[in-house]
């Protein structure tokens, strides 16, 4: 990244929820595509190509989301056979394997995300270092080493009513309004329903 590349960036950073700029920069340069209003995910060496996050997802600034891994398979586990400025003709790249983070995710301090996981669903919540090996149902709380499901957010018939509103699609001031119509709701739909 060129000296003026990262001062943009790091410009541009102090509104990453609504900059429009970082989500391009780091789709076009780093393959990371963020969804609107989400922060915590313009990082590259936080955040491993090919991942993808969707919309209003809060990510803590220590997350890491790893997409690849040491071949175990090869002579020897070192990037030396995979490394391009190393003098060696033979050379293979290490794949990626691509992520998605849904909506409304939270990743909580110091977690970390294997490359075995592809999905993790909308609305979960991945606790504070939390090693996650599979893949995160939506709506679940996950926690440990390995994560586990430690419970669900909501009833089904609770997520289903969430699903209906798809409120993460909403700008900002389409989902203030909405907030508005939700009124209490917002903070507790399973007690008093969602319109």
């Amino acid at each position: 990244m060129g000296l003026l590349d990262k001062i943009i960036v790091k410009l541009a950073r102090r509104n990453e929820m609504r900059s429009r700029y970082l989500r391009k920069y780091f789709q076009s340069k780093h393959r990371i595509v963020v969804g609107m209003y989400s922060y915590g995910c313009f990082d590259a060496d936080r955040i491993g190509a090919d991942t993808t996050i969707g919309r209003y997802c809060s990510i803590a600034p220590t997350v890491q989301v790893l997409r690849r891994n040491h071949s175990i398979h090869a002579i020897s586990m070192h990037p030396f056979l995979f490394n391009s400025s190393v003098p060696f003709d033979v050379k293979r790249e290490i794949p990626y394997f691509p992520c998605i983070i849904e909506d409304d995710v939270w990743i909580g301090h110091g977690a970390i995300i294997l490359p075995a996981v592809n999905k993790v669903g909308r609305g979960a919540v991945v606790a504070a270092g939390a090693v996650v090996t599979k893949n995160v149902p939506p709506y679940s709380i996950v926690a440990g080493n390995p994560a586990r499901v430690i419970r669900m957010r909501f009833g089904s018939e609770t997520i289903e009513q969430i699903e209906s509103t798809r409120w993460w699609m909403l700008d900002e001031n389409e989902l203030a309004a909405k907030l508005r119509e939700l009124g209490e709701g917002a903070f507790c739909p399973e007690r008093i329903g969602i319109p």
